[in-house]
């Protein structure tokens, strides 16, 4: 299941997994999805090491910018893929 994490001015919607155990280690995805004329722009990263699973019609810019907005904000989503999204935070 994905959890709504935040919608960036640019219609950019952020979702997240809840926490996935795999091989004794916590992992939770996260999703980035954009409408755009032909469909969408679609991403996928893996935390906590920024392996990204998914990457279609996004730049390496776009994508740059995306692993450094994970990495000021994977505390909170580690937080609140724990309890379920932030709407239950």
């Amino acid at each position: 299941m994905l959890y709504p994490y935040i919608k960036l001015g640019d219609g950019t919607e952020i979702l997240h997994t809840q926490i996935i155990e795999e091989d004794g280690m916590e992992k939770v995805e996260v999703h980035f999805e954009k409408p755009i004329e032909t469909g969408f722009k679609t991403a996928r990263c893996v935390l906590p090491t920024y392996v990204w699973i998914i990457k279609e019609n996004y730049s390496d810019e776009e994508i740059s910018f995306f692993t450094e907005f994970l990495e000021h904000n994977i505390h909170l989503i580690y937080e609140f893929a724990r309890v379920g999204g932030a709407e239950s935070a």
